[in-house]
Protein backbone atom coordinates (compact mmCIF):
# COMPACT_ATOMS: atom_id res chain seq x y z
CA UNK A 1 0.00 0.00 0.00
CA UNK A 2 1.71 3.22 -1.08
CA UNK A 3 -0.27 4.95 1.14
CA UNK A 4 -0.62 4.16 4.95
CA UNK A 5 -1.56 5.96 8.69
CA UNK A 6 1.33 6.33 10.81
CA UNK A 7 0.48 7.73 14.35
CA UNK A 8 -3.02 9.55 12.52
CA UNK A 9 -1.76 10.87 9.90
CA UNK A 10 -2.01 9.43 6.14
CA UNK A 11 1.82 9.36 4.51
CA UNK A 12 3.22 9.33 0.94
CA UNK A 13 5.57 5.79 1.50
CA UNK A 14 7.47 7.33 5.00
CA UNK A 15 6.41 11.31 4.73
CA UNK A 16 2.99 12.75 6.00
CA UNK A 17 1.11 14.18 3.38
CA UNK A 18 0.41 17.17 5.76
CA UNK A 19 4.19 17.93 6.28
CA UNK A 20 3.88 18.07 1.98
CA UNK A 21 0.97 20.41 1.90
CA UNK A 22 2.09 23.09 4.29
CA UNK A 23 5.33 23.13 2.43
CA UNK A 24 4.20 23.28 -1.24
CA UNK A 25 0.33 24.41 -0.77
CA UNK A 26 -2.91 23.14 -2.08
CA UNK A 27 -4.60 21.55 -4.37
CA UNK A 28 -1.33 19.43 -4.75
CA UNK A 29 -0.56 15.97 -6.92
CA UNK A 30 1.57 13.51 -4.79
CA UNK A 31 3.05 10.34 -6.62
CA UNK A 32 4.54 7.36 -4.51
CA UNK A 33 7.41 6.05 -6.38
CA UNK A 34 7.88 3.57 -4.70
CA UNK A 35 4.52 2.25 -5.44
CA UNK A 36 4.90 2.93 -9.68
CA UNK A 37 8.04 0.93 -9.42
CA UNK A 38 6.66 -2.11 -7.61
CA UNK A 39 3.87 -2.31 -9.74
CA UNK A 40 6.49 -2.23 -13.00
CA UNK A 41 8.42 -5.22 -11.54
CA UNK A 42 5.07 -7.30 -10.94
CA UNK A 43 4.23 -6.57 -14.54
CA UNK A 44 7.80 -7.62 -15.97
CA UNK A 45 7.56 -11.26 -14.17
CA UNK A 46 4.20 -11.52 -15.23
CA UNK A 47 5.24 -11.43 -18.16
CA UNK A 48 8.65 -13.08 -18.02
CA UNK A 49 7.38 -16.31 -20.11
CA UNK A 50 6.98 -14.66 -23.12
CA UNK A 51 9.12 -12.08 -25.36
CA UNK A 52 7.03 -8.84 -23.99
CA UNK A 53 7.97 -5.14 -23.86
CA UNK A 54 6.46 -2.89 -21.86
CA UNK A 55 5.21 1.01 -23.48
CA UNK A 56 4.30 3.00 -20.58
CA UNK A 57 1.51 4.75 -21.76
CA UNK A 58 2.56 8.46 -21.41
CA UNK A 59 -0.86 10.09 -21.52
CA UNK A 60 -1.59 8.71 -18.13
CA UNK A 61 0.68 10.68 -16.84
CA UNK A 62 3.25 12.83 -18.48
CA UNK A 63 5.03 14.39 -15.73
CA UNK A 64 8.69 14.99 -16.84
CA UNK A 65 10.44 13.44 -13.55
CA UNK A 66 7.98 10.39 -14.20
CA UNK A 67 9.56 9.35 -17.31
CA UNK A 68 13.10 9.54 -16.59
CA UNK A 69 12.50 7.45 -14.25
CA UNK A 70 10.21 5.26 -16.30
CA UNK A 71 13.56 5.62 -18.42
CA UNK A 72 15.79 3.77 -15.70
CA UNK A 73 12.83 1.14 -14.89
CA UNK A 74 13.78 0.04 -18.72
CA UNK A 75 10.28 1.01 -20.44
CA UNK A 76 9.48 2.29 -23.76
CA UNK A 77 6.34 4.22 -24.13
CA UNK A 78 3.09 4.59 -26.07
CA UNK A 79 2.74 8.00 -26.85
CA UNK A 80 -0.24 9.55 -29.08
CA UNK A 81 1.24 13.27 -30.02
CA UNK A 82 4.27 15.47 -31.21
CA UNK A 83 4.32 16.55 -27.48
CA UNK A 84 4.38 13.51 -26.37
CA UNK A 85 7.30 12.59 -28.33
CA UNK A 86 9.47 15.33 -27.50
CA UNK A 87 9.00 14.76 -23.98
CA UNK A 88 9.82 11.05 -23.67
CA UNK A 89 13.07 11.96 -25.82
CA UNK A 90 13.88 14.65 -23.32
CA UNK A 91 13.45 12.08 -20.92
CA UNK A 92 16.20 10.35 -21.97
CA UNK A 93 13.89 7.76 -24.06
CA UNK A 94 15.59 5.88 -27.19
CA UNK A 95 12.85 6.76 -29.64
CA UNK A 96 13.20 3.22 -31.18
CA UNK A 97 11.75 2.20 -27.99
CA UNK A 98 8.77 4.10 -28.71
CA UNK A 99 5.40 3.35 -30.24
CA UNK A 100 3.31 6.38 -32.00
CA UNK A 101 -0.14 5.89 -31.42
CA UNK A 102 -3.37 7.95 -32.32
CA UNK A 103 -5.75 8.23 -35.56
CA UNK A 104 -4.85 12.26 -36.50
CA UNK A 105 -1.07 12.35 -36.55
CA UNK A 106 -0.47 15.48 -38.47
CA UNK A 107 2.51 15.92 -41.47
CA UNK A 108 4.68 17.58 -38.57
CA UNK A 109 4.18 15.09 -36.46
CA UNK A 110 5.03 12.36 -38.26
CA UNK A 111 7.82 13.89 -39.53
CA UNK A 112 9.21 14.94 -36.54
CA UNK A 113 8.64 10.92 -35.31
CA UNK A 114 10.53 9.41 -38.67
CA UNK A 115 13.56 11.54 -38.10
CA UNK A 116 13.81 10.89 -34.55
CA UNK A 117 14.31 7.07 -35.43
CA UNK A 118 10.67 6.06 -34.00
CA UNK A 119 10.29 2.45 -33.01
CA UNK A 120 6.63 1.83 -34.78
CA UNK A 121 3.99 4.08 -36.32
CA UNK A 122 0.66 2.38 -35.20
CA UNK A 123 -1.13 3.27 -38.15
CA UNK A 124 -5.41 3.63 -38.14
CA UNK A 125 -6.94 3.98 -41.56
CA UNK A 126 -5.58 4.07 -45.40
CA UNK A 127 -5.08 7.52 -45.81
CA UNK A 128 -2.93 7.64 -42.83
CA UNK A 129 -0.83 4.80 -44.45
CA UNK A 130 -0.45 7.45 -47.52
CA UNK A 131 0.62 9.84 -45.80
CA UNK A 132 3.14 8.33 -44.20
CA UNK A 133 4.87 6.54 -46.84
CA UNK A 134 4.39 9.95 -48.46
CA UNK A 135 6.49 11.57 -46.24
CA UNK A 136 8.87 8.59 -45.72
CA UNK A 137 9.84 8.87 -49.05
CA UNK A 138 10.12 12.34 -49.14
CA UNK A 139 12.99 11.71 -46.38
CA UNK A 140 14.67 8.97 -47.67
CA UNK A 141 13.39 6.38 -44.66
CA UNK A 142 11.72 3.64 -44.45
CA UNK A 143 9.17 3.68 -41.91
CA UNK A 144 8.05 1.07 -39.63
CA UNK A 145 4.21 0.50 -38.96
CA UNK A 146 1.89 -1.66 -37.20
CA UNK A 147 -1.57 -1.84 -38.71
CA UNK A 148 -4.45 -0.92 -35.35
CA UNK A 149 -6.85 -4.16 -35.57
CA UNK A 150 -10.57 -2.90 -34.47
CA UNK A 151 -12.09 -6.54 -33.53
CA UNK A 152 -15.75 -4.98 -32.39
CA UNK A 153 -15.51 -6.50 -28.51
CA UNK A 154 -17.63 -5.18 -26.55
CA UNK A 155 -16.52 -3.84 -22.92
CA UNK A 156 -17.49 -3.09 -19.82
CA UNK A 157 -16.33 0.25 -19.25
CA UNK A 158 -17.29 3.97 -19.79
CA UNK A 159 -18.39 4.67 -23.33
CA UNK A 160 -15.93 7.60 -23.74
CA UNK A 161 -13.02 5.29 -23.04
CA UNK A 162 -14.24 1.92 -24.81
CA UNK A 163 -12.11 1.92 -28.62
CA UNK A 164 -12.71 -1.10 -29.78
CA UNK A 165 -16.20 -1.39 -31.04
CA UNK A 166 -16.99 -0.84 -34.63
CA UNK A 167 -18.64 2.24 -33.53
CA UNK A 168 -14.88 3.90 -32.23
CA UNK A 169 -12.81 5.69 -34.54
CA UNK A 170 -9.94 3.54 -33.32
CA UNK A 171 -8.84 1.05 -36.04
CA UNK A 172 -9.36 -1.00 -39.01
CA UNK A 173 -11.95 -3.98 -39.57
CA UNK A 174 -9.60 -7.13 -39.81
CA UNK A 175 -10.27 -7.95 -43.28
CA UNK A 176 -9.23 -4.69 -43.91
CA UNK A 177 -6.17 -4.48 -42.06
CA UNK A 178 -5.04 -7.99 -44.10
CA UNK A 179 -5.69 -6.01 -47.00
CA UNK A 180 -3.23 -3.39 -45.95
CA UNK A 181 -0.64 -4.92 -44.68
CA UNK A 182 -0.24 -7.13 -47.79
CA UNK A 183 -0.05 -3.56 -50.36
CA UNK A 184 1.99 -2.30 -47.47
CA UNK A 185 4.47 -5.28 -47.91
CA UNK A 186 4.41 -5.88 -51.62
CA UNK A 187 3.63 -2.49 -53.02
CA UNK A 188 4.82 0.16 -50.53
CA UNK A 189 8.35 0.15 -50.34
CA UNK A 190 8.77 3.45 -48.01
CA UNK A 191 6.93 1.45 -45.25
CA UNK A 192 8.02 -1.63 -43.14
CA UNK A 193 4.97 -3.09 -42.26
CA UNK A 194 6.31 -4.73 -38.90
CA UNK A 195 3.16 -6.51 -36.85
CA UNK A 196 -0.74 -5.62 -35.48
CA UNK A 197 -1.88 -3.92 -32.77
CA UNK A 198 -5.00 -3.47 -30.91
CA UNK A 199 -6.43 -1.39 -28.01
CA UNK A 200 -9.96 -2.08 -26.96
CA UNK A 201 -10.73 0.44 -24.17
CA UNK A 202 -9.20 1.40 -20.41
CA UNK A 203 -10.40 0.42 -16.96
CA UNK A 204 -11.36 -2.66 -18.14
CA UNK A 205 -11.50 -5.21 -15.13
CA UNK A 206 -12.71 -8.17 -17.23
CA UNK A 207 -9.68 -10.23 -18.79
CA UNK A 208 -11.57 -12.03 -21.18
CA UNK A 209 -12.30 -9.30 -23.46
CA UNK A 210 -8.22 -9.35 -24.01
CA UNK A 211 -8.30 -13.08 -24.65
CA UNK A 212 -11.08 -12.21 -27.71
CA UNK A 213 -8.53 -9.98 -29.19
CA UNK A 214 -5.45 -11.25 -28.44
CA UNK A 215 -7.03 -14.49 -30.41
CA UNK A 216 -8.55 -12.20 -33.22
CA UNK A 217 -4.91 -10.42 -34.12
CA UNK A 218 -3.19 -13.79 -33.47
CA UNK A 219 -5.61 -15.46 -36.38
CA UNK A 220 -5.18 -12.20 -38.57
CA UNK A 221 -1.00 -12.64 -38.14
CA UNK A 222 -1.49 -16.46 -39.48
CA UNK A 223 -3.52 -15.49 -42.35
CA UNK A 224 -0.93 -12.84 -42.75
CA UNK A 225 2.03 -15.34 -42.54
CA UNK A 226 0.06 -17.73 -45.25
CA UNK A 227 0.34 -15.13 -48.19
CA UNK A 228 4.18 -14.53 -47.26
CA UNK A 229 3.64 -11.27 -44.95
CA UNK A 230 5.90 -11.46 -42.31
CA UNK A 231 4.53 -10.17 -38.61
CA UNK A 232 7.23 -10.00 -35.93
CA UNK A 233 4.70 -7.65 -33.12
CA UNK A 234 1.79 -8.00 -31.60
CA UNK A 235 0.56 -5.21 -29.45
CA UNK A 236 -2.27 -5.75 -27.40
CA UNK A 237 -2.88 -2.58 -25.91
CA UNK A 238 -2.94 -1.32 -22.05
CA UNK A 239 -6.42 0.10 -20.26
CA UNK A 240 -5.71 -2.33 -17.60
CA UNK A 241 -8.04 -1.77 -14.87
CA UNK A 242 -7.71 -0.69 -11.30
CA UNK A 243 -9.51 -0.98 -8.37
CA UNK A 244 -10.97 2.59 -7.46
CA UNK A 245 -14.39 1.64 -5.73
CA UNK A 246 -15.97 -1.73 -5.78
CA UNK A 247 -14.30 -3.34 -8.95
CA UNK A 248 -12.49 -6.40 -8.78
CA UNK A 249 -9.59 -6.18 -11.15
CA UNK A 250 -7.85 -8.62 -12.94
CA UNK A 251 -4.05 -9.09 -11.74
CA UNK A 252 -0.83 -8.88 -13.64
CA UNK A 253 -0.43 -12.66 -12.77
CA UNK A 254 -3.72 -13.70 -14.30
CA UNK A 255 -2.26 -11.54 -17.58
CA UNK A 256 0.65 -13.11 -17.68
CA UNK A 257 -0.69 -16.65 -17.53
CA UNK A 258 -3.13 -15.44 -20.53
CA UNK A 259 -0.47 -14.27 -23.07
CA UNK A 260 1.52 -17.63 -21.69
CA UNK A 261 -1.09 -20.01 -22.96
CA UNK A 262 -0.79 -18.76 -26.76
CA UNK A 263 1.78 -19.76 -28.98
CA UNK A 264 3.65 -16.60 -28.83
CA UNK A 265 6.89 -17.97 -29.25
CA UNK A 266 8.01 -15.92 -32.06
CA UNK A 267 6.05 -13.18 -31.14
CA UNK A 268 7.73 -9.52 -30.02
CA UNK A 269 4.40 -9.17 -27.93
CA UNK A 270 3.62 -5.84 -26.41
CA UNK A 271 1.94 -4.18 -23.60
CA UNK A 272 0.69 -0.23 -22.97
CA UNK A 273 0.33 -0.02 -19.52
CA UNK A 274 -0.62 3.72 -17.69
CA UNK A 275 -3.22 3.83 -15.32
CA UNK A 276 -2.44 0.39 -14.06
CA UNK A 277 1.09 1.61 -13.31
CA UNK A 278 0.62 5.07 -11.66
CA UNK A 279 -3.35 5.40 -10.92
CA UNK A 280 -3.00 3.97 -7.25
CA UNK A 281 0.25 5.66 -6.87
CA UNK A 282 -1.58 9.57 -6.96
CA UNK A 283 -3.61 11.52 -4.59
CA UNK A 284 -4.53 14.86 -5.06
CA UNK A 285 -4.10 17.13 -2.07
CA UNK A 286 -6.92 19.69 -1.43
CA UNK A 287 -8.05 21.91 1.89
CA UNK A 288 -11.99 22.28 2.88
CA UNK A 289 -12.36 26.44 2.31
CA UNK A 290 -15.50 26.31 3.87
CA UNK A 291 -18.68 24.16 4.85
CA UNK A 292 -21.91 25.16 4.05
CA UNK A 293 -24.23 22.30 5.82
CA UNK A 294 -28.63 22.33 4.72
CA UNK A 295 -30.92 24.61 6.77
CA UNK A 296 -33.99 23.46 5.36
CA UNK A 297 -35.11 19.77 4.47
CA UNK A 298 -34.30 18.86 1.11
CA UNK A 299 -31.09 20.71 0.40
CA UNK A 300 -27.90 19.42 0.44
CA UNK A 301 -24.38 19.53 3.01
CA UNK A 302 -21.78 21.13 0.81
CA UNK A 303 -18.30 20.75 1.37
CA UNK A 304 -16.09 23.73 -0.63
CA UNK A 305 -12.52 23.02 -1.20
CA UNK A 306 -9.91 24.53 -2.99
CA UNK A 307 -9.48 21.86 -5.91
CA UNK A 308 -11.92 21.78 -8.69
CA UNK A 309 -12.74 20.32 -11.80
CA UNK A 310 -10.29 22.05 -13.75
CA UNK A 311 -7.26 20.31 -11.43
CA UNK A 312 -9.12 16.96 -11.73
CA UNK A 313 -12.10 16.34 -14.57
CA UNK A 314 -12.76 12.47 -14.16
CA UNK A 315 -15.57 13.17 -11.59
CA UNK A 316 -17.27 15.52 -13.69
CA UNK A 317 -16.02 14.03 -17.01
CA UNK A 318 -16.84 10.12 -16.29
CA UNK A 319 -18.80 10.41 -13.01
CA UNK A 320 -15.63 8.52 -11.52
CA UNK A 321 -15.34 7.25 -8.00
CA UNK A 322 -12.74 8.67 -5.86
CA UNK A 323 -12.11 7.94 -2.18
CA UNK A 324 -11.78 10.72 -0.21
CA UNK A 325 -10.24 10.76 3.31
CA UNK A 326 -8.92 13.00 5.72
CA UNK A 327 -4.86 13.31 5.62
CA UNK A 328 -5.33 13.58 9.64
CA UNK A 329 -7.88 11.32 12.02
CA UNK A 330 -10.26 13.05 13.73
CA UNK A 331 -13.79 12.70 15.64
CA UNK A 332 -16.86 14.67 15.44
CA UNK A 333 -19.71 14.62 14.09
CA UNK A 334 -20.55 12.83 10.26
CA UNK A 335 -22.52 14.26 7.61
CA UNK A 336 -23.33 12.99 3.94
CA UNK A 337 -21.07 15.70 2.46
CA UNK A 338 -21.04 16.81 -1.17
CA UNK A 339 -17.25 17.68 -1.94
CA UNK A 340 -17.10 20.39 -4.89
CA UNK A 341 -15.15 22.63 -5.94
CA UNK A 342 -14.80 27.00 -6.35
CA UNK A 343 -15.23 26.58 -10.21
CA UNK A 344 -19.44 28.06 -11.70
CA UNK A 345 -20.30 25.08 -12.74
CA UNK A 346 -22.86 22.40 -11.01
CA UNK A 347 -20.71 19.66 -12.28
CA UNK A 348 -17.80 21.13 -10.65
CA UNK A 349 -17.53 18.11 -7.86
CA UNK A 350 -15.20 15.76 -6.39
CA UNK A 351 -17.60 13.41 -4.91
CA UNK A 352 -21.12 13.26 -3.61
CA UNK A 353 -22.30 12.15 -0.16
CA UNK A 354 -19.41 11.41 1.61
CA UNK A 355 -19.93 10.73 5.21
CA UNK A 356 -16.98 13.23 6.86
CA UNK A 357 -16.40 14.32 10.12
CA UNK A 358 -14.93 17.36 8.58
CA UNK A 359 -13.68 21.11 9.85
CA UNK A 360 -12.72 24.45 7.71
CA UNK A 361 -9.33 23.82 7.07
CA UNK A 362 -9.43 20.15 6.81
CA UNK A 363 -6.57 18.49 4.16
CA UNK A 364 -8.37 16.15 2.06
CA UNK A 365 -6.39 13.06 0.19
CA UNK A 366 -8.36 12.30 -2.70
CA UNK A 367 -7.07 8.58 -3.89
CA UNK A 368 -5.99 7.07 -7.17
CA UNK A 369 -5.25 9.89 -8.86
CA UNK A 370 -2.53 9.27 -10.46
CA UNK A 371 -3.80 8.78 -13.83
CA UNK A 372 -5.22 11.02 -15.86
CA UNK A 373 -5.03 13.73 -13.27
CA UNK A 374 -2.76 16.93 -13.66
CA UNK A 375 -3.01 15.69 -17.78
CA UNK A 376 -5.99 16.77 -18.11
CA UNK A 377 -6.09 19.56 -16.16
CA UNK A 378 -7.04 23.06 -17.46
CA UNK A 379 -6.55 26.60 -16.51
CA UNK A 380 -10.66 26.86 -16.68
CA UNK A 381 -11.84 30.11 -14.77
CA UNK A 382 -8.29 31.45 -14.86
CA UNK A 383 -7.45 29.00 -12.26
CA UNK A 384 -3.19 28.21 -11.93
CA UNK A 385 -2.78 24.45 -12.45
CA UNK A 386 -1.85 22.34 -9.43
CA UNK A 387 2.13 21.39 -8.54
CA UNK A 388 3.08 18.21 -8.46
CA UNK A 389 5.17 15.81 -6.07
CA UNK A 390 7.06 12.73 -5.96
CA UNK A 391 7.66 10.86 -3.23
CA UNK A 392 10.31 7.92 -2.72
CA UNK A 393 10.96 6.33 0.62
CA UNK A 394 11.59 8.99 3.14
CA UNK A 395 12.32 12.25 0.26
CA UNK A 396 10.19 14.17 -1.68
CA UNK A 397 10.45 16.19 -4.62
CA UNK A 398 8.55 19.13 -6.42
CA UNK A 399 8.42 17.90 -10.07
CA UNK A 400 6.37 20.87 -11.16
CA UNK A 401 6.15 23.87 -9.15
CA UNK A 402 2.81 25.29 -8.86
CA UNK A 403 1.57 27.98 -11.88
CA UNK A 404 2.15 31.20 -11.30
CA UNK A 405 0.01 34.67 -12.59
CA UNK A 406 3.38 34.76 -15.04
CA UNK A 407 2.80 31.12 -16.14
CA UNK A 408 -0.98 32.11 -16.67
CA UNK A 409 -0.78 35.42 -19.10
CA UNK A 410 2.87 35.16 -20.58
CA UNK A 411 1.33 33.40 -24.10
CA UNK A 412 -1.29 35.94 -24.53
CA UNK A 413 -0.88 39.60 -26.63
CA UNK A 414 -2.84 42.13 -25.74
Amino acid sequence: MPYVRKEGVLCADDTPLSDIAAQVGTPCYVYSWTDVATRYQELERALSLVNARIRYAVKANSNLAILKRMVDLGAGFDIVSGGELERVIRAGADPAEVVFSGVGKTQQEISFALKSGIGCMNIESVAETRRIAEIAERLALRAPVAIRVNPDISVDTHPYIATGMRENKFGMPENDAFELAVEIDRHMPSLQFVGLACHIGSQLTDLRPYADSLDAVLELRSRLIEVGVECAVVDIGGGFGIRYHDEEPFSFDELGELVSSRSLQDVALEVEPGRSLIGSAGVLLTRVEYLKPATVSGYRDFCIVDAAMNDFIRPALYEAFHDIEKVESSDGESRDWNIVGPICETGDYLATARPLSLQEGDLLAVRDAGAYGFVMSSNYNSRLRPAEVIADGGSWTVARRRESMSDLLDLEQD
